[in-house]
């Protein structure tokens, strides 16, 4: 272990808060808020900057962290870098976190490295863990719907890799609520310990409440983690009077586009005015909607500076103590619609 020691009141600050919530039905709990990988951990990424955000988020009470093999890029170096940090810095804290990944992305050359075979599944687990240093993972998904790999050898191989010590629980990703149906039976079958779903959810993005999902996993007493809650930084005040030279939208392009800030601006000012009067950011306004959704066990944030978790975190705070009113919301659901 290196220098680093958490903060001693890592868990006394979030006594009686309901910040942690129990996964569905399961016996597992998990932070309110989680942090993910999939930005500013890869190989071009500052290091330094890596291990504070974690310690951030550590030191707060957020002890999930999620990943997946491809995050980078490169791809895997997302876990790499976790790794080292966990070799590194924080070995002595390993069983208080959640450490979940994933497969099913296009991560490897060939036939077998990618979406949902057994034989791409397993592989690329046993990658992850020699990246991470870990024997196993708290959780490990199947990261979206194969169309042609039989829902029996996908689920197979969730049912495997627990049965092999490698996980602890398994979850699906991307899935809409009838393939999910389908495939907790077959895990049920297989006394496989699923508990998880994880899918894009926002103010903006309601796919999850049409395609089943959000309504099947609550019923079927799965928990809901919630990724990109600030739609790629919509929601959040850095769009709402110009495009910074800086931000992701000019850097990047990939996953947020100028024409897609433009066009959404309108709504967000509407949306940023709800926010104001109730002393709320916009971003913080968007995660306590998410929050407040009785299907929601967590909400994954990524940032790029510890600063950012902490403003997250301070979301989660004012959603504990004053929680938004039916009315608020269904005003929020009229200024989308």
């Amino acid at each position: 272990m290196g220098e680093y020691t958490a903060s001693k009141t890592r868990y006394q600050e979030n006594d009686n808060t309901g910040f942690y919530r129990r996964c569905g039905r399961s016996g597992l709990k998990l932070s309110s808020l989680s942090l993910g990988f999939w930005h500013n951990f890869g190989t071009n990424d500052d290091y330094e900057n890596m291990k504070q955000m974690c310690f951030a988020a550590f030191d707060h009470g957020i002890t999930h962290f999620d990943l997946a093999n491809n995050y980078g890029p490169v791809p895997g170096s997302a876990e790499s870098n976790l790794g080292r940090i966990l070799r590194e810095e924080m070995s002595a804290y390993r069983d208080e976190l959640i450490i979940s990944t994933k497969a099913g992305y296009d991560m490897w050359e060939g036939p077998y490295g990618d979406w949902g075979s057994k034989k791409y599944l397993i592989a690329s687990l046993d990658q992850s863990l020699k990246r991470m240093g870990l024997s196993y993972v708290d959780i490990f998904y199947h990261h979206r719907m194969d169309p042609e790999t039989p829902l029996e050898e996908t689920m197979g191989a969730l049912a495997q890799i627990v049965r092999s010590g490698k996980a602890l629980y398994v979850g699906l990703s991307n899935y809409d609520g009838e393939t999910m149906a389908r495939a907790e039976k077959i895990l049920d079958e297989l006394h496989c310990p699923f508990v998880i779903n994880q899918n894009s959810y926002n103010i903006l993005n309601r796919t999850v409440e049409h395609n089943g999902i959000l309504k099947q996993g609550y019923i079927s007493g799965k928990g809901m983690i919630c990724f990109s809650p600030l739609a790629q930084g919509m929601l959040t005040d850095r769009y709402l009077k110009e495009i910074p030279a800086d931000s992701r939208v000019l850097r990047d392009g990939r996953f947020l586009h100028e024409d897609q800030v433009l066009s959404t601006r309108p709504l967000l000012l509407k949306l940023d005015e709800i926010a104001e009067s109730y002393g709320m950011s916009l971003s913080e306004l968007a995660i306590a909607w998410l929050l407040q959704k009785k299907e929601v066990t967590s909400v994954l944030i990524g940032a790029s500076r510890p600063e950012q978790i902490l403003k997250n975190l301070e979301a989660v705070r004012k959603h504990e103590k004053a929680k938004l009113p039916e009315e608020e919301l269904q005003k929020i659901d009229e200024v989308i619609k």
